[in-house]
């Protein structure tokens, strides 16, 4: 019974995420592309690192390079002059340099491998971050859309204004008629009076008429030729 319970809570939990996610998802949209773009300049703040450092290592070794060229020209000149001694000093320092060189040239090379690696990665994000720009215009696009056509679809759709017209209409064009509903009564009470009789008897030939009729003003034409 508790997991019963426990997965209708997770289930309700996660539908209610969905709605709150659907009800604010252009917000949603624009707080998620403000967070790549605050990684996006993390990563250019990087990358702008990377790069000072491997600048630095190369004027570091483009220095190391120019004192072994002096140094060699020199030790060449002490060996030529004959003075071992100092040209065996200016060997030991020459090695000392290029062991330096050769560690700067490898941290270069790991920095220059790294550059190329997270530009490539902040170019990507760039092109990401105008795609989801793009693409949170569209959706507010279609939201607004969406409004609107809810909009339309409440005001025709239902309970309508159309509809409580139509309605209106045909209710009162439904109702009975109160002058013919009157003329009703009235022939109701005068047939529950009798007062009728004698007009329905004339009506048949017997005795007078009771009022003119279309009928005795036509014979009485005749009558007058």
């Amino acid at each position: 019974m508790f997991g019963t319970l426990k997965t209708l809570i997770v289930g309700a939990n996660a539908r209610a995420e969905e709605q709150v996610r659907d009800v604010y998802a252009i917000e949603l949209i624009d707080q998620k592309i403000r967070e790549a773009s605050a990684n996006l300049k993390a990563a250019k703040v990087a990358l702008a690192g990377l790069i000072q450092r491997e600048r630095a290592e190369q004027r570091q070794i483009d220095t190391l390079e120019g004192r072994i060229a002096d140094l060699l020209t020199r030790a060449k000149e002490a060996l030529a002059a004959e003075r071992e001694d100092l040209a065996q000093q200016a060997a030991q320092a020459i090695a000392d340099l290029e062991n330096e060189l050769a560690g700067r040239q490898q941290t270069q090379a790991r920095l220059e491998a790294r550059i190329m690696q997270l530009r490539q990665s902040v170019e990507t994000a760039h092109r990401r971050i105008i795609d989801l720009k793009q693409g949170a215009v569209s959706a507010r696009a279609v939201r607004k859309e969406q409004g609107i056509q809810r909009k339309v679809t409440r005001h025709l759709g239902g309970d309508s204004p159309f509809e409580e017209a139509e309605a209106l209409i045909s209710r009162v064009m439904g109702q009975d008629d109160p002058f013919e509903q009157g003329e009703i009564l009235r022939e109701i009470d005068s047939g529950l009076n009798h007062g009728d009789i004698a007009g329905r008897m004339a009506d048949a030939g017997f005795g007078a008429p009771g009022k003119t009729t279309a009928h005795s003003v036509l014979n009485r034409l005749k009558g007058e030729k």
